[in-house]
């Protein structure tokens, strides 16, 4: 029936009124009447997106907020468009943090769970557009009251880009301090609570400062052990070791010292930079099994223009004779030497490039088995796959 209730909600809405969006230009909440006086189904933070589904009738409107909750707003506070002119009055009791912070530029809360899936629409069984972890900021204009209603973490009322989740999954920014007690006073034997626990100390320590991320994996080893999956202990002490070099993190400054002279060996032959004349690239690999044009809004590359090898992708230039290296497959053929005594080919495993240059790159819990190093214009992206360097891409500054 739900599923049926959500077409019919999104058919009416575009009988009814407008299909236009409005904005919420103050704190005020969603009534269940005409009347500040009735029950309210939850909390609008200025700049949210409605759709009108009445004309103005006496003062209020009749709307449907971003998570098709219908309810009514009071006419002062639905405008058409925002300015730096609009009077917001602020509602102490909302829950929605206002504006930005330095975890979040625009209206938030944070999730509060572990692997965090988030749907295309409100409903346990439609498509699953991310996974998020505990301690991301997601966008919030319209807050339910009910914990059990469903929360658009999108800021967007555009069915296109709406993104779902359960209302008591978000809310104020977990303490990573507080969960660590927490996971302390379980039962060592309850090892299902003591997963779920260190899993969200994991997480948020990735969401606070590569500082906490040792003795998050310390709590979450604990666990490992006691649930005795090999590959789930492979996988974490390969993270811990991950772990310890990012705590100790170098500078930017020493960073981009270090890459500064790194150059590719592409079938024996140095670039000594990241780019080559275009007749070189052909003469050394031959004509391209694919030429393509990519979308470069930005004007990071070279060239629109790309030539793809079974080494390497390339933008070009060929009215000018150029070529710029994007992305390199490492095989026998081709290595990166960022100096004589710091290489990167086939031979390198993601546990000794780990244990070797922890200091020096970034990672991501979202992003496993890649790691990238920064140099003065650009990054590199390292790929690892089953273990083995399997690739090195050029990430331009846009």
């Amino acid at each position: 029936m739900k599923k049926y209730y959500f077409i019919a909600v999104l058919f009416c809405s575009a009988l009814l009124y407008s299909q236009d969006r409005y904005f919420i230009n103050s704190d005020t909440r969603l009534y269940t009447s005409a009347d500040t006086s009735s029950e309210f189904l939850g909390y609008f933070k200025y700049s949210a997106q409605v759709r009108l589904l009445s004309d103005n009738q006496n003062g209020w409107y009749k709307v449907l907020a971003d998570n098709f909750n219908e309810g009514y707003v009071r006419s002062e506070f639905i405008s058409k468009s925002l300015n730096a002119r609009d009077v917001k009055t602020v509602d102490n009791e909302n829950p929605i943090i206002y504006g930005g912070d330095h975890y979040h530029g625009s209206n938030h809360l944070f999730v509060l769970v572990a692997g965090l899936k988030v749907r295309a629409l409100p409903d346990k069984n439609s498509k699953i557009r991310e996974v998020l972890f505990t301690g991301d900021a997601v966008t919030i204009g319209y807050f339910p009251k009910n914990e059990e209603e469903w929360v658009n973490i999108s800021g967007s009322i555009n069915e296109e880009y709406a993104k779902f989740t359960l209302r008591k999954f978000v809310g104020k920014r977990p303490d990573l301090n507080v969960l660590i007690k927490n996971f302390e006073k379980l039962d060592v034997n309850n090892i299902t609570e003591r997963k779920t626990v260190s899993e969200r100390i994991v997480e948020l320590a990735w969401n606070s400062d590569y500082s906490k991320l040792p003795s998050a994996y310390e709590k979450y080893y604990e666990v490992v052990k006691q649930l005795n999956d090999p590959k789930l202990l492979a996988d974490t002490e390969l993270n811990i070791a991950l772990a310890k070099g990012l705590a100790k993190h170098k500078s930017p400054e020493q960073i981009i010292a270090f890459s500064k002279k790194a150059e590719f060996v592409l079938k024996g032959t140095k670039t000594k930079s990241l780019y080559l004349s275009q007749k070189d690239l052909v003469s050394t690999f031959g004509k391209p099994n694919k030429k393509a044009s990519i979308s470069d809004d930005c004007g990071i590359y070279l060239s629109d223009l790309f030539y793809y090898y079974p080494d390497l992708e390339v933008s070009v230039d060929e009215k000018n004779n150029k070529a710029e290296i994007v992305k390199v497959f490492i095989n026998e053929n081709n290595k990166l030497i960022i100096s004589p005594n710091h290489i990167l080919d086939r031979s390198v495993s993601e546990k000794a490039f780990i244990e070797k240059y922890g200091t020096y790159i970034d990672a991501s819990i979202k992003s496993p088995h890649h790691y990238s190093i920064i140099t003065e214009y650009s990054q590199f992206g390292i790929e690892f796959r089953n273990g083995k360097l399997f690739a090195i891409e050029i990430f331009f500054y846009c």
